[in-house]
């Protein structure tokens, strides 16, 4: 898998799944002024990808946030399974702990095969967070606080994606063509 079409795919689905169908009210400022920061991961293991994560967020949270207002950590092929993508996801977060950024930057993670808990594999509503590749998104607490205040009703954005995502249905979501990963694409 080559970095430029991780990139496009990432791309695509901001385009047409995140900020298209309006499943984050913020993220279209910040896309559209280039203030998005994707980085592909070639890390050959977990350890490795982590330490790119360790970096990651010191150059996050050292950045202006006029340059990179937001990071999307990216890595094609190690964690396929979402188990073990959600074990990371909980490392992730313990991360930003370590390096002392609680209230600074904040973890949010998207997978091929999200599910959230009490649901079937299927369920449309898990494509609230089902991304091309595994995705740890880092975030500026300043910046979702500023956001979740300028935003009528925050708290019910997950109520409105899901209920938004079930009037698309299936063959709506595939109609959007949001890339899927390849070993999905066979």
């Amino acid at each position: 898998m080559n970095r430029d079409e991780v990139v496009a795919s990432t791309r695509q689905w901001l385009e047409k799944a995140v900020i298209g169908l309006n499943l984050c009210p913020f993220a279209k400022s910040v896309y559209v002024k280039n203030q998005v920061r994707i980085v592909v991961s070639d890390a050959r293991h977990a350890d490795e990808f982590l330490e790119e994560l360790d970096r990651e967020l010191e150059f996050l949270a050292a950045a202006d946030p006029q340059d990179v207002e937001t990071t999307l950590l990216v890595h094609p092929t190690l964690f396929r399974d979402f188990l073990d993508f959600n074990e990371i996801a909980g490392i992730a977060e313990e991360a930003v702990a370590e390096h002392e950024l609680e209230g600074v930057i904040q973890v949010a993670s998207f997978h091929p095969r999200f599910q959230f808990d009490d649901t079937a594999e299927d369920d449309i509503g898990n494509y609230t967070n089902r991304s091309p590749y595994p995705t740890l998104h880092l975030l500026r607490e300043e910046s979702v606080e500023r956001a979740i205040e300028s935003y009528p009703d925050a708290d019910t954005i997950y109520e409105r994606n899901i209920e938004t995502l079930k009037k698309l249905g299936h063959d709506g979501w595939n109609a959007l063509g949001v890339p899927a990963p390849k070993d999905d694409q066979e």
